[in-house]
């Protein structure tokens, strides 16, 4: 699955497992795509996310996504979809890189600070997302950002979750 709004990541799930039953236990699908973009305040992500949907809509994208467009897949189509209906969804999803691209990959962007980025990755984990798949824009610096703001914010926040669970 790809950064999809939350009420239809929920429903997916819940088609996923009616589906599963009949086959085999239900597992609901446990690794989510996105391509978080921080920054040190909202504003600069915001900013920052501009910039980035800025260069990947030239020639010469230095993202590496390109104009390239391929035929699309069910995934693809979903997010074109979403994309669609609004720029922004549940209120850090943010579309137009999935839209600019044709949904190639990990498009759909999760725009905010560490914090209010793993927030955002943590309604998907308590619709049973476990796994998350995160994808930069500048790979060096990304990496860097990721490891040292926003993955231990989400294991946390994980930890959290589910201790109150277990409670």
């Amino acid at each position: 699955m790809f950064g999809e709004p939350l009420a239809a990541t929920a429903r997916r799930i819940a088609e996923f497992r009616a589906r599963a039953a009949a086959v085999m236990a239900a597992r609901p699908p446990s690794t989510c795509r996105s391509g978080p973009i921080l920054g040190a305040t909202e504003g600069a992500a915001w900013d920052r996310a501009r910039r980035i949907l800025a260069s990947i809509q030239k020639p010469g994208d230095p993202t590496g996504f390109g104009n390239d467009k391929k035929p699309l897949d069910q995934s693809a189509r979903r997010l074109l979809d979403f994309a669609a209906q609004g720029e922004t969804h549940d209120e850090r999803l943010w579309m137009p890189i999935a839209e600019a691209t044709g949904a190639m990959g990990n498009t759909s962007c999760l725009v905010g600070t560490p914090e209010q980025v793993a927030r955002a990755l943590l309604e998907y984990y308590k619709l049973g997302i476990h796994s998350f798949l995160i994808r930069g824009f500048d790979p060096f610096e990304d990496t860097v950002d990721f490891g040292r703001e926003l993955i231990p914010r989400l294991r946390l926040g994980a930890e959290e979750l589910d201790r109150a669970k277990a409670a």
